[in-house]
């Protein structure tokens, strides 16, 4: 009697029992590269606000104008002019907006008008279940007080 060639079905449960395994412990790991994605950016986004704060600080040192308190200009790259206070960048429009690459379209932009004054910026269309996915720029409130920019991803 000649003997047909192919798996049993024994075989075939076992290799279905272990593509289910594999994909029970991979899914998960998969289904969080969204979240990881946005935070990688938020904290891009971080890097590329505090780096155009100390370009602007540094341009502000060269004008001597740091220790400046109300609003005062600088000039980055020859045509674009930033909005200063105490030679960082301004928290609104014509300030650190002017120096970072992050649009409406890209971003959800608030500032607030109250001390300290901020500029947040968020995800576009993204609404956070629990923390937030944001990058908050604080504008400086004296002479010794710095700019600071933090990023939070704890809901990305």
């Amino acid at each position: 009697m000649k003997r047909s060639a192919g798996f049993t079905l024994i075989e075939l449960i076992i290799v279905i029992v272990i593509l289910g395994i594999l994909a029970v412990t991979a899914a998960p790991k998969f289904m969080n590269m969204q979240g990881d994605a946005r935070a990688a950016t938020v904290n891009g986004l971080k890097g590329a606000v505090q780096a155009a704060a100390s370009m602007v600080y540094s341009k502000a040192i060269i004008k001597g104008v740091d220790k400046t308190s109300s609003s005062t200009s600088v000039t980055t790259d020859g045509t674009t002019t930033v909005t200063t206070v105490f030679g960082y960048p301004a928290a609104a429009a014509g300030g650190i907006d002017r120096v970072i690459d992050a649009t409406s379209t890209d971003w959800d932009i608030t500032t607030t008008t109250t001390a300290p004054i901020t500029y947040v910026l968020t995800p576009k269309g993204y609404t956070p279940t629990s923390g937030s996915c944001n990058v908050t720029y604080t504008q400086a409130t004296s002479a010794t007080v710095a700019a600071t920019v933090v990023a939070t991803v704890t809901g990305c």
